[in-house]
This record gives C-alpha cells, sequence and structure tokens, in this order.
C-alpha cells in the first residue's frame, strides 16, 4: 500500500503543548483522517518506511522539530507496526504566501495546493536503501 498519502487541514498541534487533552484531540484527528484513506482490510507495514511531512502554513508557523513525533504516534498501528520502523523522516515547513515550486508533486499535493490555505501533507513510502547514507 506504499506510498500512501494525505492530507489534513489547519494548523498541527506542538508536542510541546501544554494542553496534553489537545495533543490526544490532534492525535486522534490525524489518525482518523489516515482511516479514512487506508484500506480497511489492509494491516500495517511491517517494512521499513520513510515519513515525509510538509506542513503549509499562512502567517504562523510553529517549530518544525514538534510537528512530527504525535503524527507519528497517530499513524503507528494503522499504516505501520512500530515507530521503529521509521528510518528516515522528512519535516519541513512552507509559507503558502511564499515563493516555491512543487516539483513532482503528487496529485493529492497538487489538488490541495491550489485551495491556498494552511494544511498538512503526510506521505509515507518505502524506507530508502539502509546501506547508503546521501549528503
Amino acid at each position: 500500500m506504499l506510498p500512501f498519502e494525505f492530507v489534513i487541514d489547519g494548523p498541527p498541534v506542538s508536542q510541546q503543548t501544554r494542553r496534553r487533552e489537545r495533543l490526544r484531540n490532534w492525535i486522534c484527528e490525524v489518525q482518523n483522517e489516515a482511516k479514512r484513506h487506508w484500506p480497511n482490510d489492509e494491516l500495517p507495514i511491517s517494512s521499513l518506511v520513510m515519513v515525509k511531512i510538509t506542513y503549509f502554513y499562512e502567517d504562523v508557523s510553529i517549530d518544525v522539530d514538534n510537528i512530527s513525533k504525535p503524527i507519528l504516534d497517530a499513524l503507528k498501528g494503522l499504516v505501520f507496526a512500530d515507530d521503529d520502523q521509521v528510518t528516515d523522516l522528512l519535516c519541513r515547513k512552507r509559507n503558502l504566501r511564499g515563493i516555491f515550486r512543487a516539483g513532482n508533486a503528487s496529485i493529492v499535493l497538487s489538488e490541495r495546493l491550489d485551495r491556498e490555505n494552511e494544511f498538512l501533507y503526510i506521505a509515507v513510502q518505502d524506507a530508502p536503501n539502509q546501506e547508503v547514507i546521501n549528503g
């Protein structure tokens, strides 16, 4: 079932939020959105994976290092069996009002970029070759 990708509207909730209930609700929201796109009869992936997260924001963004953990927690047990399978993680943010080009964008990402309000794009794919490290 790889690559697997989906988008979720609005800003993410930071791992550092003091309101733990808000964080729990965010994890559930991400998991529910992922469930909408994950085939019902598909088991979690058991192989090594790479996760790519891009936060497209409008005005104010959160620190990129606080975005990934809640999303990985939401995908664990649904898309991949355990988060120790994630060998590579690319987490980035891009200002929607800035100038950028979406090279080789998937249909899911391209369609969502046309709407011009903040969202997260999340993709899970096969992990790259573990014997090669690219700089």
